[in-house]
This record gives C-alpha cells, sequence and structure tokens, in this order.
C-alpha cells in the first residue's frame, strides 16, 4: 500500500500465526527457566507456588481481555501510544511513547542481550571480555533481519517460538508422568518468612508475563487487526498461562521443593540434567538461547514501531529520519539502529536491568490508564458498535487495574528511590513535547 506521494507505507501483511507469535515469543524469555526457585521461596510451599502462577497468569490473561476491547477500536501502529493520545490527549500519549523509547525498550533489549551474551559465553566456553561484543553482534544481526520485509521477521519469530516450545513440553511431560514429590503438599521449611510472601510470588509471576501488549505496536501492520489482535492476545497469554503452570507443576513434581530452594537458579539445568543426562542440559541451554533469541526478535521488531508512530506525528527530533521507511521492504530502518545503537551502548556502559526496572512502575500506570480507558471509551462510544467486546464486563478490566495497582503499590514500597527517578524520566518528556509543539506551529 502507497501513500498518494508514493512513500511506502508499512506493510499490513502479519496473520494470526505471526501475531500469535509475537505475544508468545515476546512474553516466554528465560522467567519461566529460572524464576521457579524465587517464586516457591516467596511462596513458601508447592501449592502457593503453583497458585501464584496460575493467578498471575490469570490477573495478565483479565489485562488482555481488557486491551483487546481497546485495541480493535484502535489498530493503529503504536500501541499503547496511541491508545493514551486517543484516549486522554496528544501529550499523555506522548508521554506513554517516551517512557518506552527513551529507556523501557532500548533498556530490556539490552537486559536480554546482555544475559544472552552470558548464556553464550558459558555455552561455547569462552572469555568473559565476549559477553557485550556476542550481545551486541546477536541485537546486530537481528536488527539486519528485520531491515528485509516484516514477513521475515514474523517467519522468524514463528520459527524461534515454536523451538522454544520444545524444552518447555520435554518439561512438562517429564515431570509429569516421572516425578514422584507431591507438587501440592511440601511446605519450604528453611526459608524465613522475612525473604517474602504470597504477594510477591505473584509479583514475580506478573514480571514473568509482561510483554504481552507489545503485538499492539505492530496494529498498522496485522491483517484484519479488529479481529486477529484480540484472537492473538487471548490465545497467546492462555497458551502462555498454561505453558507457566505446567512447567511450574512438572519441577515441583520432580524435585523436593528443599532441592529447588538450594539450587536457585540452576534449578531448570539440574532438572534437564537429572532427567536427560548431560546432553540435556546442553539441549535446555540451546532452548533458553532460542527462546532469548525469540524474545529479543520480538522486541526488535515492536518498540521501533513506538518511535516511527510518534515520529509520524513530528513529535521526536530528527522526526523525518525516524519516520523513514525503506522503499523495498517498507521498515523503519532509522528507528530500529536508533533504538539498537541506544541498546548498545547500555550493554557497554550502564546496568540495563536496573534502567529497565526504573520503568515497571511508568509502565504499571500506564497500564492502569489503558484498562480505565475502556469504561470511558464505553461511555464515550455508546451507540457505537465494538469489533470486540471484554468478556465478563465490568469485573475483568476492574480485575486487570486491581493486578496493575497491586505491581505500583509493590513497586512503592520495594524501591521508592527508583520510582521517583522513573517519574523524572517521564517528566523530562514534557518540556521535549511542548518544545516539538511550538516548533511544528512556526
Amino acid at each position: 500500500m502507497q501513500k498518494e506521494n508514493s512513500e511506502p507505507t508499512l506493510n499490513r501483511s502479519l496473520g494470526f500465526w505471526s501475531a500469535l507469535s509475537l505475544v508468545v515469543g515476546t512474553v516466554i524469555g528465560s522467567g519461566i527457566f529460572f524464576k521457579q526457585s524465587s517464586v516457591l521461596d516467596s511462596a513458601g510451599s508447592t501449592a502457593n507456588a503453583l497458585l501464584a502462577w496460575f493467578l498471575g497468569g490469570l490477573i495478565t490473561l483479565t489485562a488482555g481481555l481488557t486491551i483487546a476491547e481497546v485495541g480493535a477500536q484502535m489498530p493503529h501502529t503504536g500501541g499503547l501510544y496511541v491508545y493514551m493520545e486517543k484516549i486522554y490527549g496528544k501529550i499523555w500519549g506522548f508521554l506513554s511513547g517516551w517512557m518506552q523509547i527513551a529507556v523501557y525498550g532500548p533498556a530490556i533489549i539490552a537486559s536480554i542481550a546482555a544475559y544472552l551474551g552470558i548464556l553464550l559465553v558459558g555455552f561455547f566456553d569462552l572469555s568473559s571480555r565476549w559477553q557485550a561484543p556476542l550481545a551486541i553482534g546477536v541485537i546486530a544481526l537481528i536488527g539486519l533481519l528485520n531491515a528485509f520485509e516484516n514477513r521475515w521477521g514474523a517467519a522468524f519469530q514463528i520459527i524461534t517460538t515454536l523451538g522454544k516450545l520444545l524444552p518447555i513440553i520435554a518439561i512438562i511431560i517429564f515431570g509429569l508422568f516421572f516425578g514422584d514429590q507431591n507438587a501440592f503438599g511440601q511446605t519450604l521449611h528453611s526459608v524465613s518468612q522475612s525473604t517474602g510472601n504470597f504477594g510477591v510470588a505473584v509479583l514475580a509471576t506478573l514480571f514473568a508475563y509482561d510483554g504481552w501488549i507489545l503485538v499492539a505496536n505492530l496494529g498498522g501492520e496485522i491483517k484484519n487487526p479488529q479481529k486477529l489482535l484480540p484472537q492473538a492476545i487471548i490465545f497467546g497469554i492462555s497458551l502462555v498461562l498454561i505453558a507457566y503452570t505446567l512447567v511450574s507443576y512438572g519441577v515441583l513434581h520432580f524435585l523436593p521443593a528443599e532441592k529447588i530452594h538450594q539450587l536457585g537458579q540452576q534449578t531448570t539445568v539440574y532438572f534437564a540434567n537429572a532427567a536427560f543426562g548431560k546432553i540435556g542440559g546442553r539441549l535446555l541451554n540451546i532452548g533458553i538461547i532460542v527462546s532469548m533469541v525469540g524474545c529479543l526478535n520480538g522486541k526488535i521488531m515492536t518498540f521501533p514501531r513506538i518511535i516511527y508512530a510518534m515520529a509520524e506525528q513530528k513529535q521526536l527530533p530528527f522526526s523525518k529520519q525516524f519516520s523513514y521507511l525503506t522503499r523495498n521492504s517498507h521498515e523503519p530502518v532509522v528507528a530500529t539502529v536508533a533504538i539498537l545503537v541506544y541498546a548498545s551502548i547500555m550493554i557497554l556502559f550502564f546496568n540495563p536491568d536496573r534502567l529497565s526496572d526504573l520503568c515497571i512502575f511508568t509502565v504499571y500506570c500506564f497500564y492502569v490508564a489503558a484498562f480505565i480507558g475502556v469504561f470511558i471509551l464505553r461511555k464515550r462510544n455508546k451507540d457505537q458498535l465494538r469489533p470486540f467486546s471484554t468478556p465478563g464486563f465490568p469485573v475483568t478490566p476492574l480485575v486487570a487495574i486491581l493486578g496493575a495497582l497491586f505491581v505500583i503499590v509493590s513497586e512503592i514500597g520495594s524501591d521508592l528511590p527508583g520510582v521517583i527517578l522513573s517519574l523524572v524520566i517521564v517528566a523530562v518528556g514534557v518540556p521535549l513535547y511542548f518544545y516539538k509543539l511550538r516548533q511544528n506551529r512556526q
């Protein structure tokens, strides 16, 4: 599709399977493989740990059902940025986009890539000085892939999503049929009450479920988005919920709770070695590497779309460059290169994990606003036919709102300095917004 002046536009070529793989692929990274011990430690018992994984998925599903109604009414490139702008006004849309492109997006890409670099160094038995170059090399290669038509990145996402499901299926099957522990009846005695509680366990799972909303950034590239976007979000989150709960059950059914506590982040690797031998551990590492590469691909596909959407509105410095699309592939290559260079700098000079943590508070503030937006849109457009309606309204969006508020309150209680700093980062966007607004008027 071309504009009247023959300038290229984004290709609306992504189907259901591409959108579904993006939801699953951007959620399932390394969390399910490495958070078993931390969730169990906080929950205090295997039954509570399983309940935490299930409840976290259920809260996430209510969020997905709520956003599906909003997204079906606004099937445009930019996702949350577009929702906030359409519901609350341009400045709120800008601030939600600014927060995602200034720190959150590049920091998440840097964080995953940095950890992937550590895994690759260990897998190939290399010196630690190769961690940063490997991390940057991987995101550069994925960025190069996404310089071609979006169907190539989507195809790669489907392949990596299928690849990451293999170790998950193996863990589930072996745990279910060869484990002999009581997955519902073990209590963790070696952990003091100060290590956490059930709420902390649920919070950990919510972070493991996060990322599903990024598929909405590609709303302008999905075929029939009013229908396919809600389907991809709902089926994708449901699939992840089932996978996460069954993996946790498989691990808890195979290993004693005290052993999981002792193993910490090495629980899943130990599980693979015990179940399938040393080669099993190697294969699991390959599965985790594939999982993280797929997760990176999903984020590298989606975050530059926010830059592109904001640049289209002339809200950023160098908007002309950031809104550039190649004539052959119709991809926002300048926006992609910019976010990857930024992420590479973070890998080299900062702690990207800390930077991404700083924006969790503000991300969830915008989530709450988007969930409330369902009520606003129903009142504002009460006579209009909705392409998708949230089942169980108003209970479903209320649960989503309460879940997001739980994360916000938890962040304030656990990291007040980080919360303040994240608000400062968002506030920096206010003068930039008004500067660009005045410049555009002139």
